[in-house]
This record gives C-alpha cells, sequence and structure tokens, in this order.
C-alpha cells in the first residue's frame, strides 16, 4: 500500500482529499504547511506528495526545495505534484517544473484525472527505483531477506530499502533503514559500531565512542519502532557494536547469478 502525503493549508481541502485516496487504498499523512510536512518526514516514509503552493511558514516550493537538497535518498527522488488554487500565471507553473517538479495541477482538480496521474507517478517511480539501485546498496549482496521472530516475519527489500513485518511496511528513515539493513544481514552477530556509522553517515570514523554516540538516537528510534512486534530485538554489546537477536533465517535473495 503506497502511502501519500498531502500537504495544504485549507482543513476541508485535506479532510476530501484524504478519504478520497483512502478510497482507493492508498494510506495518507497530511499536513498543514510545508514546515509539519518536513516534521512529518522526519519519521515516516512517503511514496508520493501532493502539495499546495501558498502556505504559511514554509510553502510548496520552499518544501520542494529542501527535500530535493535533503540528504536522504528517498526524500530527493520521492514523486511530487502541486496543486494550486490560487489566481496563477503560466510562468509559475514553468518555474515549478523547471525547479524539477513532477506536475502541477490546478484547482479544482478532476478525481479521476488526479488518480490516475498519482498511479503513473508511483508506477515509474518503482520502475527508476529498479532499475538505478546501486549494487552497493545492498550489504554482502542481497536483494531480498526474509527472518522471523518468533511467530513474526520481518522482510527486508534491499533494492528499494523498504521493510516488513507480517506484510504490513514499516516506515522508517534512511539511515533507520541503512542501519536495519546491515544489522539484518548478519543476524546474532555483533556488528561494530564504527561500521555502522559508515553504514548510516555516509563517512567514516576512528572514535567508537563517538560513532555510538552518534548512533544512539538513530538505534532508539529504530528500536521503538520494531519493539511492539519484535520486542528488544537489538542489543548493545558494550565496547563493540549492536546485533540483532533472537532470530533466524527464513529466505536470502542475493543479487547476480547466486540469486
Amino acid at each position: 500500500m503506497a502511502t501519500i502525503l498531502v500537504v495544504d493549508d485549507h482543513q476541508d481541502f485535506l479532510t476530501a482529499w484524504k478519504l478520497i485516496l483512502m478510497q482507493n487504498e492508498y494510506k495518507v499523512l497530511t499536513a498543514q504547511n510545508g514546515q509539519e510536512a518536513l516534521d512529518l518526514l522526519e519519521v515516516n516514509s512517503v511514496d508520493l506528495i501532493l502539495s499546495d503552493v501558498a502556505m504559511p511558514q514554509v510553502n510548496g516550493y520552499q518544501l520542494f526545495q529542501t527535500l530535493r537538497e535533503s540528504s536522504d535518498p528517498r526524500l530527493v527522488s520521492v514523486p511530487f505534484i502541486f496543486i494550486s488554487g490560487r489566481a496563477i500565471l503560466d510562468s509559475d507553473i514553468r518555474f515549478a517544473k523547471s525547479l524539477g517538479a513532477d506536475d502541477y495541477l490546478l484547482k479544482p482538480v478532476c478525481e479521476e484525472d488526479l488518480l490516475a496521474i498519482i498511479k503513473g507517478k508511483l508506477l515509474t517511480a518503482r520502475r527508476l527505483q529498479q532499475t538505478l539501485a546501486p549494487a552497493t546498496a545492498a550489504p554482502e549482496g542481497y536483494e531480498f531477506l526474509t527472518l522471523i521472530f518468533g511467530e513474526r516475519h520481518l522482510q527486508i527489500d534491499y533494492r528499494q530499502h523498504r521493510a516488513w513485518i507480517d506484510e504490513e511496511e514499516i516506515h522508517l528513515t534512511a539511515k533507520e533503514i541503512f542501519l536495519l539493513e546491515h544489522l539484518a544481514c548478519q543476524p546474532n552477530k555483533v556488528i561494530c559500531s564504527l561500521k555502522l556509522f559508515e553504514t548510516t553517515h555516509g563517512y567514516q570514523l576512528t572514535d567508537r565512542q563517538e560513532a555510538g554516540r552518534l548512533l544512539r538516537p538513530i538505534i532508539q528510534t529504530l528500536r521503538s519502532k520494531l519493539k511492539k512486534q519484535l520486542g528488544y530485538c537489538i542489543k548493545n554489546v558494550r565496547g563493540r557494536g549492536y546485533m540483532l537477536t533472537g532470530v533466524r533465517v527464513a529466505d536470502r535473495h542475493l543479487l547476480g547469478p547466486a540469486s
């Protein structure tokens, strides 16, 4: 089930489109301005964004530019559609498209047209993820991995950087999914804090204590998202690193000839 974030300072619009999208089997998050959207995206993964332009605090253009300048690969590439109700000039539409927006629509929007556009943008995004995902993104050459915790199944797609527990997607930040991917590919084994830090932050440290300090908030939020269904499954091994515990491997799919 794809997740769509709708951003608009008019509550009536948010309510109407949330209902329409949910009726079409999308999960929906809403925000009333760009800042609320950014706060939501700190802790939620989304597959597409619909956004108004004129909003208080952080407007639609500012929201879009912030996401495209992000170091989070998911935010950089998430499909983004502007929907504006203000009196608009052709130059506004050209400006939005020059920024790289996926589309620019005017209110009122035909329900059938918008649903078709959303479907098409999501399909294109999935194809691009599968085509452009770098081989180095999959630790140890993994493509897909299923782990068992008691009666629960944790599934990780290393190509799309997504994870599910019993077919329900876990919404993780980029750092959280990268961390989980590396812990999962070596279950029940301690992984050094320095290696995990390099995975989550993209550069190396030589001070293990500093790496552990910077990893701690990511570990805490990841634990909180897994704890209800998987229990206390990420263990800190003092002075060494972290490990995913109480787990067995159900299935592995590898990249290349070994898959």
